[in-house]
Order: structure tokens, then C-alpha cells, then sequence
């Protein structure tokens, strides 16, 4: 080449593939929020490459309600526990009529009407994270110490944005008390890459809430529903009802997504106060993921 010398090439080579990488990234944003406007309310959304840490958020600074998104950290804090060996996962925990409340979802209360079982903490947690079981949720949140222990032990992990005050049974007594378990796109984010690379919890551990998260049947319509065939999603959900003006507080999905192609990238997608339809939340959801999926399964 005329006029430069490969030295001036060789500086040159960096530069473009940083303008490429962020010409991309601009690209994906776009379409983020692009796909976003077909619905009112807020989005949040967080993606990370976890083997580049190339990351993309947009509307990071919005605390969004975490709804049951926040049995995913209560997970991992139960699990800490195990590990401690202050719990352990065959441990036998009596349950009595006194840990059920009404007018909530519990596919343990509807397996056990009557209550006066013995369940372990492994059912427990499959129940909580697995099925978003609320009076099991509940169950293990007195049995570590409240919500004010999973905060602390988080916020401990080096994930600051994120905060967890009340427990199941509190944000039923009041539509605004889901605001209080909030979490920004990128604090999730920092939480799935601490999972993923799998150097807080015991291998065990780690593989038992991973094989949890992947077994999953809510949200199929989520981050799950557009992507290619043998994509494998580990991933938790969370959704509020709608309250008397029609607004749903939130419907969200964030998980660790393992594309075909073998890029591994975590995903958060909240959607906060909106007064669509939870189908046409999921379908925007959806679209995002199969975005960042694109983007990612491109390179």
C-alpha cells in the first residue's frame, strides 16, 4: 500500500476492529429500542458476552421492580449456605399450614392442601426458582434469615445495584411494595457472570441451581421463544399482576443463554409499568433476545 508502512498498518488493524465492534453495538441498541416502542412502560435490558465481557445495556439506570427475578439471588444465597454447611440440600423441613397465605401461587400448596409435610431444602429450592413457588420462597427466606441476609450476602458478591427488603408474602400486602425489591439491567448482569464462572458456590452447587434454572417451564414465551433450535436457557422470571388502572408493575426474564454456535452471553430483559398485555410484553421480550442472539451468533 502506497504511503504506509506496516508499522502504521499493523496501528491501524486495533482502531478498526474497535470501530466495527462499537458500530455493532450502536446497531444492537437500535434495535433494542426500536423493538421496545411497540409497548408503553419502560424497558431495561443488559446482554453480556460472558467469555468477551463485550457489554450492551440500555436504560442501565432505571431501578426496575424484580418481582420473582429475585428468587434467583435468594437461590444463590440459600445455596452459599449449603456450602457453610449451615444447611444441607437433603435437610428435612416440616411444613405447617402456618407457612401457607392465600391468594397466591404455590404449586406446593396445591400438592399439599393440608399442609403437615416434610419437604428438603432441594425441593424447596426447585419448588422457589424452578416453579417460582411463592410460600416456598417464603419458607427459605425465614430459613436463612430474611431478606435482609440475601441482601447483604449479594451486595457482599460486589453486586451493589440490586436490592431485596421484602419477602412474597410482604409484596402482597401492597402494589408498591414490589418497588422495593428493585434491580438495575447491569447489576443482574454482574450477578449471572459471578453464576456462570462458578467461583462463589461449590461445583455441586453450582450445577444444581444450573440444572434448576434450565428446567424452568415459566416464561416459555420469553427470552426462550424465538431462539435456534438446542439453545439451552438457564433463567428465571418474574410478574406482577395488574393492578385497578391496568398497569402491570412487571414482566421480566433474565438468564445465561448457551447459543449453538457456542457463545455463551447472559441476558436481562425487564419491562416495567406498562399497560400492554402480558402476551405483547413477551413478544417484545422475545424479539430482544432473538437480537442479541443474532448479534452474537454473527461473530
Amino acid at each position: 500500500m502506497p504511503g504506509f508502512s506496516s508499522s502504521r498498518i499493523l496501528f491501524l488493524i486495533p482502531f478498526l476492529f474497535s470501530t466495527q465492534l462499537r458500530a455493532q453495538k450502536a446497531q444492537l441498541n437500535s434495535e433494542i429500542e426500536t423493538i421496545s416502542k411497540a409497548i408503553d412502560g419502560i424497558t431495561g435490558v443488559g446482554i453480556l458476552d460472558l467469555k468477551t465481557k463485550e457489554t450492551v445495556v440500555f436504560n442501565g439506570n432505571h431501578r426496575f421492580p424484580m418481582q420473582s427475578v429475585f428468587k434467583f439471588p435468594l437461590g444463590i444465597a440459600v445455596l452459599d449456605q449449603v456450602d457453610k454447611k449451615k444447611l444441607r440440600l437433603d435437610q428435612k423441613i416440616h411444613i405447617t399450614s402456618r407457612d401457607y397465605f392465600q391468594k397466591t401461587y404455590s404449586p406446593m400448596r396445591d400438592k399439599f392442601p393440608n399442609a403437615d409435610v416434610d419437604l428438603t431444602v432441594a425441593e424447596l429450592l426447585t419448588y422457589t426458582v424452578s416453579l417460582s413457588d411463592n410460600i416456598a420462597c417464603d419458607i427459605l427466606f425465614r430459613l436463612i434469615g430474611g431478606p435482609k441476609v440475601v441482601n447483604t450476602y449479594i451486595h457482599g458478591l460486589g453486586v451493589k445495584d440490586m436490592q431485596i427488603v421484602a419477602n412474597e408474602e410482604q409484596m402482597h400486602q401492597s402494589w408498591d411494595v414490589q418497588y422495593t425489591n428493585w434491580c438495575k439491567p447491569e447489576a443482574m448482569l454482574q450477578l449471572l457472570d459471578v453464576f456462570y464462572q462458578g467461583k462463589k458456590l461449590s461445583e455441586a452447587s453450582t450445577d444444581f441451581l444450573w440444572n434448576v434454572m434450565v428446567e424452568t417451564p415459566t416464561g416459555a414465551k420469553r427470552i426462550k421463544s424465538m431462539l435456534p433450535p438446542n439453545t439451552i436457557v438457564a433463567h428465571k422470571t418474574g410478574t406482577s399482576g395488574a393492578n385497578d388502572k391496568g398497569i402491570t408493575g412487571a414482566v421480566n426474564d433474565v438468564g445465561i443463554v448457551k447459543l449453538p454456535g457456542g457463545k455463551d452471553i447472559a441476558v436481562v430483559i425487564y419491562v416495567s409499568d406498562s399497560h400492554a398485555k402480558t402476551e405483547e410484553i413477551e413478544i417484545v421480550i422475545a424479539k430482544i433476545a432473538k437480537a442479541a442472539a443474532d448479534h452474537y451468533s454473527a461473530k
